[in-house]
């Protein structure tokens, strides 16, 4: 079963948004712009920043 986790491979702050489009199997830039697009995201992406484990996983 696939976890949510922050990415260790694709990171621009975080790895949040990519960590969500690995779980999700989409676009990391699909994430991204609903990020920046969706009122009141940054303090979910505050939230998940601080309480998404690190992807230990080599790739």
């Amino acid at each position: 079963m696939n976890k949510l986790t922050k990415s260790s491979k694709d990171r621009v702050l975080q790895g949040v948004c990519a960590g969500i489009a690995d779980f999700f199997g989409i676009s990391p830039l699909i994430v991204r712009l609903i990020f920046i697009f969706t009122p009141g995201s940054l303090l979910i992406y505050i939230l998940l920043a601080l309480t998404l484990p690190e992807n230990r996983s080599l790739y």
